[in-house]
């Protein structure tokens, strides 16, 4: 197995499309926080931002982004918006005046791109809004009555001018942008897992790096099947220490106002070694060090979660949903379990964080997490048939 085939960029991809025929949901368990209600079926979403109220945005597989709306002894209304077209489900949050903002994942190399051209962001007249094919590494809005999103900024133009200085993997340069999250100046926050490191965009198409995530050594894990030449293999013995790249999916602005990032873990994804990292507002080339975490303006906020795609922030703490319980690398190698993802909440109590999963053992692959006054929407699986659910 090549080092691009365990980038999120791929790796994601490949788990998404392998997860295919996965059921939605998986066998019953408690867990605290009981269990999820199915609010409606969806094809293969990621992307949700709960805004209360019983509206709830969503994205689905092939770019489809819709409201769906609630409705007491109804079934659900689910009003389409827009589409991008775009086989993996964009990210999505509501901003500003009802402004919604749409991030596709990393595409071929800016150079290879269709449509995007030299290294300044791609901006278009937001009173004549146009936009052709959706291009990778992209951050989009859309506004009620436009035909369809318009292009913000190049993400993968700006990566290109401003390299990852940890890369593990010879291309410093790549873009992967998974997730994001509206400030209330207009700004967007836009977690890149490619370059690991958190972006912030200006309306204009404005970009500044905020802080980067550093690598650090993990074990690989026990366990994982034995790979031929062909295909990469043989894997490192078990125990092995190597270097590991943080790949930053997910961002959410906690109640106290800090910026906070979740990580993925790179090659070779070992459990319990994604960190959430809670970073002051306005950083600008901030560090996240997992040797030194609790100094500057990024400091560690939790350790021992796994395979994070999500964050959201609550009354209650943050909530970090995880891909898979058993990393990501163990389901694509097709581990049996490891389809089974996890939703926990993690809340400060002095130093010490507290971790409680939620909905335990019932989720699928589960692509994306949000809170509102509501409770805590959860949608997935990535491919296949899915769901917008609530937690009860």
């Amino acid at each position: 197995m090549s080092k691009a085939a365990m980038r999120l960029g791929t790796a994601v991809m490949a788990l998404a499309l392998a997860a295919a025929a996965a059921p939605a949901v998986a066998k019953g368990g408690g867990g605290a926080g009981g269990g999820l209600r199915t609010i409606t079926a969806l094809d293969g979403p990621r992307g949700v931002d709960a805004l209360g109220g019983g509206r709830t945005l969503v994205t689905e597989t092939g770019g489809d982004f819709s409201l769906v709306i609630e409705r007491k002894h109804k079934p659900p209304r689910v009003v389409p918006l827009g589409n991008l077209p775009s086989d993996f489900p964009p990210a999505i949050a509501q901003g500003r005046h009802g402004t919604i903002f749409l991030l596709t994942p990393g595409g071929p190399p800016p150079e290879e791109a269709e449509g995007v051209e030299g290294s300044e962001p791609a901006l278009r007249s937001a009173a004549e809004p146009e936009a052709g094919p959706a291009a990778g590494a992209t951050l989009y809005k859309w506004r009620p009555g436009w035909r369809q999103p318009v292009a913000v900024a190049d993400i993968a133009a700006y990566q290109a001018q401003d390299p990852d200085p940890d890369d593990l993997e010879g291309f410093p340069e790549d873009s992967n942008p998974f997730g994001l999250a509206a400030l209330r100046d207009g700004t967007v926050l836009v977690a890149d897992a490619a370059g690991n490191d958190l972006l912030r965009v200006w309306p204009n198409g404005r970009i500044v790096t905020v802080a980067r995530l550093k690598p650090r050594v993990v074990e690989v894990p026990a366990g994982l099947p034995d790979l031929p030449p062909e295909e990469g293999g043989p894997l490192p013995p078990a125990g092995t220490p190597i270097p590991s790249e943080a790949v930053a999916t997910s961002v959410t602005v906690g109640k106290d106002g800090y910026w906070y990032v979740g990580e993925l873990r790179g090659f070779p994804a070992t459990p319990g070694t994604s960190q959430i990292w809670r970073i002051a507002p306005g950083s600008v080339n901030a560090t996240c060090d997992p040797e030194r975490p609790r100094q500057g303006r990024c400091q560690r906020y939790a350790d021992g979660l796994t395979s994070v795609t999500d964050l959201a922030a609550g009354k209650q703490g943050i909530y970090a949903l995880e891909l898979s319980k058993a990393s990501w690398l163990s389901f694509e190698l097709g581990v049996p379990g490891a389809e089974v993802g996890g939703l926990f909440l993690v809340r400060k109590q002095g130093k010490h964080p507290r971790i409680v999963e939620l909905a335990r053992d019932q989720l699928i692959l589960p692509g994306g997490v949000d809170v509102s006054e509501d409770g805590v929407y959860v949608v997935g699986p990535l491919f296949g048939p899915g769901a917008l659910s609530r937690l009860r």
